[in-house]
């Protein structure tokens, strides 16, 4: 984003009521927020998609900062096996719809809070109804349609989003807008992920498990950039990608730059792509990280097996399968630069992961540092699938 400042999201709102004054007083003493700052969240409409790990502690965390106005998606509801992260909903809730819940819990921790409940499952028939007329949007969701079908809403209706996504132990998460203030570079999840996975490729939290404190760090983060986004207030996540690993307590940045696409684009709902084909050339994922499928990873090993790959994942994931011959270079140490020295320049890396999320992230910043690096697409568990 550079050092262009973003303006205030939502103008300054009424006078504050002496008990909201007395519940925001901690807030009233920060220098660049104080009544002013306090006065536009009351004033602010934030809608969070997703009342799951990461959208609980987003709407509590919301709530208590005093936003005026909070909006949850969700048609699921509350099961024993969400308590481990949800921490919005409660061992009573357990049968309810998780809006309703969330509702009576916002609502519990402050009542000047207008909370609006959709519980509806998005679809493009609907989604931009959803998100209009609100000033944030947050994207707690768990599965790559639900997550394009937001992000280009948010895209024609030019509404900032905040996005994160967890999965064990590690955790991405930024800040989407398609249509800034002049001067500040737009940028959205297709240029961090410019086409969902295959399907049944990414394994969910129920497959894979979740770390649940970790869902509470990368929300109050998440929620944090909402405050700032809606008050006006530091650098937003805009175009930096915040990359969490729990295990080793590191927290990385990723720089994300937007690709210039034509307004068309952002007229037509998408929600859901076709997937590229498994089988498949090397080719631009965007301007500087090219791609190839597991399917020619595999015919690449194949015929060569000193083909250098890189497995990114952390130990445990390497333990229970990995590709016969691959480095293995935790995540960590490539974002620190520390594995950079170890790398050649002089032929191809192909870079991989679970599922090919967090080997794009890798690629990404190795290429930036003169490694010619390549995401392999779908990750172990499609190259795992080539061998079936």
């Amino acid at each position: 984003m550079g050092d262009v400042p973003l303006p205030p999201l939502v103008d300054v709102g009424p006078p504050l009521t002496a008990a909201q004054v007395a519940r925001g007083s901690r807030h009233l003493l920060l220098p660049g927020l104080g009544i002013d700052g306090q006065r536009r969240l009351r004033n602010s409409r934030v809608l969070v998609v997703g009342a799951g790990g990461l959208g609980a502690p987003v709407l509590q965390y919301l709530a208590a900062a005093g936003v005026g106005t909070i909006g949850v998606v969700d048609d699921d509801v509350v099961d024993v096996t969400n308590l481990q992260r949800q921490v919005v909903h409660g061992t009573a809730d357990v049968g309810r719809p998780k809006v309703e819940s969330a509702r009576d819990a916002l609502a519990a921790l402050d009542p000047d809070v207008r909370v609006i409940a959709h519980a509806v499952r998005l679809d493009e028939s609907n989604v931009d109804d959803v998100l209009r007329g609100y000033d944030v949007v947050v994207d707690g969701t768990d599965n790559f349609p639900t997550r394009y079908l937001v992000n280009d809403a948010c895209v024609r209706l030019g509404v900032p989003e905040v996005w994160g996504s967890v999965l064990r132990y590690d955790a991405q998460t930024t800040v989407f807008w398609g249509s800034p203030p002049a001067g500040v570079p737009a940028v959205q999840l297709r240029d961090l992920f410019p086409a969902p996975p295959p399907p049944d490729t990414v394994p969910s939290c129920a497959e894979a498990g979740v770390l649940g404190a970790l869902c509470g760090q990368v929300g109050s983060v998440m929620a944090t950039e909402v405050v700032k986004l809606v008050t006006g207030l530091g650098e937003p996540l805009l175009g930096r990608v915040l990359v969490v690993d729990a295990l080793r307590g590191r927290w990385s940045e990723v720089p994300l730059v937007g690709t210039a696409r034509p307004a068309s684009q952002a007229d037509q709902p998408s929600a859901t792509p076709s997937p590229s084909p498994q089988v498949a050339p090397v080719r631009l994922l965007d301007a500087d990280v090219p791609r190839i499928s597991a399917a020619d990873l595999a015919d690449r090993l194949a015929a060569d097996p000193a083909t250098l790959v890189v497995d990114v994942r952390d130990a445990a994931e390497l333990a229970a399968v990995a590709i016969p011959g691959a480095t293995h270079v935790p995540l960590a140490r490539v974002l620190d630069g520390s594995a950079l020295p170890d790398l050649p320049r002089d032929r191809p890396v192909l870079v991989v992961c679970q599922v090919g999320a967090r080997s794009l992230v890798a690629a990404r910043f190795l290429r930036a540092e003169g490694v010619d690096a390549v995401n392999v697409d779908g990750g172990v568990l499609a190259w795992l699938a080539t061998r079936a």
